[in-house]
């Protein structure tokens, strides 16, 4: 059996757009700045508000690869957080790639570990092909379900 070139390059590609995901993710949960950073454009943008909204709290669009890097390590300070991705459906076209996935967050303060904060969200991610890898150029954040306590996003 022969894989063609431009299939072995499709999938090639499609594992890495999800890869850019995991780096993203992965970068919050090990508080790893430089891996969040690799996951993003410069001019990245993220888009919670609708998860936010849903959540009950507002949260502001955030444009720029060294602002989002500060925003969600300085919300996230307080917690300690595992980031499941499942589900990625992913479109190339040529340079420019769009995801639509599933990403299970759950929240747990380091001070208080009997409380938590768990939320399903369905993720919007645009991305482009950056020399070798893939990068985020905007994300939006929807939520699907949620359950714990919300203050716990709130623990400063």
């Amino acid at each position: 059996m022969t894989i063609s070139l431009s299939f072995a390059q499709d999938a090639a590609d499609r594992l890495a757009v999800v890869e850019a995901l995991y780096r993203f993710t992965a970068g919050i949960d090990l508080r790893d700045s430089k891996l969040l950073s690799s996951a993003l454009a410069e001019d990245a943008v993220s888009d919670f508000r609708p998860a936010a909204t849903k959540a009950g709290f507002e949260y502001p669009v955030i444009q720029g690869r060294d602002v989002i890097v500060s925003a969600l390590t300085t919300s996230l300070a307080t917690l300690d957080t595992t980031h499941s991705v499942s589900n990625p459906r992913v479109t190339i076209d040529g340079d420019t790639a769009h995801m639509d996935v599933l990403v299970e967050a759950q929240h747990v303060p380091r001070s208080d570990p009997s409380r938590h904060y768990l939320m399903k969200n369905r993720y919007n991610v645009e991305l482009t092909r950056d020399g070798d890898i893939w990068v985020i150029t905007r994300n939006t954040v929807d939520n699907i379900w949620r359950s714990g306590d919300p203050a716990v996003l709130s623990v400063v």
